[in-house]
């Protein structure tokens, strides 16, 4: 758990209190607060992007699982116009990786928060330009727990898992899935080296978000960055 929030909290806010790690009267208190203001400012940052006109999509995921490169390929296709805010405990690197790539992006460092919140997302948003953008993605701090406590705004949620991490981990992550409305299954150009198995992987997305988006996504695999701009746009125009 974060030094200030419930972020490991998997219960629903009403049975907060059942949760054996937060049995605490006072503790429960404080961080029901937190989570309401956050969600009352998440309502803002939605609205400020309903207000230009751009879709906002939360990506999460554990570190390493292609989450920038992605992003990179997507700002090489130049059919969206997007930009990035970019979550980190340290450095601007990602960032820095998408400017070279000519997106506008700006860089959160979060020092020992393990999660972006619906704040700094709204602090974000004074520094950027959505006028002529179409879409804002929000790159979350990798992590595959504390994440999925906060909405920081966004219209959609994108969970990736990528083949080296092993097919179990969204069965041993259900919070962070749960919360998907697409699964992107990452690296697939790895399934070779491997034991990965997708129909399980996908067997478990299923099971715990019915109904969810899937995808199998390699940056060396231009069809299926395509696919996943398919998604994209087709949730721009619905959304």
């Amino acid at each position: 758990m974060c030094k200030d929030c419930g972020c490991s909290i998997d219960t629903p806010r009403e049975d907060i209190g059942t949760n054996p790690q937060l049995n605490d009267t006072k503790t429960i208190e404080v961080i029901t607060k937190i989570l309401d203001k956050n969600d009352h400012e998440a309502a803002h940052n939605r609205a400020h992007f309903d207000r230009a006109g751009v879709l906002a999509i939360n990506l999460m995921s554990s570190p390493g699982s292609g989450k920038t490169s992605i992003l990179e390929k997507l700002a090489e296709r130049g059919e969206i116009s997007f930009c990035v805010i970019e979550g980190d405990l340290e450095t601007n690197r990602d960032a820095e990786r998408l400017r070279d790539k000519g997106i506008e992006a700006y860089q959160i460092t979060t020092g020992s928060a393990c999660h972006l919140d619906a704040f700094m997302v709204h602090d974000a948003l004074h520094h950027l330009n959505l006028e002529d953008k179409e879409l804002c993605f929000i790159e979350n701090v990798g992590n595959l727990v504390c994440p999925a406590s906060y909405d920081v705004g966004a219209h959609l949620n994108v969970v990736l898992v990528s083949v080296p991490e092993g097919d179990d981990k969204i069965e041993k992550y259900p919070v962070m899935f749960r919360k998907a409305d697409l699964v992107l299954i990452t690296k697939t150009d790895l399934l070779p080296y491997f034991d990965f198995d997708i129909g399980r992987a996908r067997e478990m997305a299923k099971k715990i978000k019915p109904g969810v988006d899937i995808l199998e996504v390699s940056t060396k695999d231009e069809e299926s960055i395509e696919m996943f701009a398919r998604w994209i746009k087709y949730k721009m125009e619905f959304n």
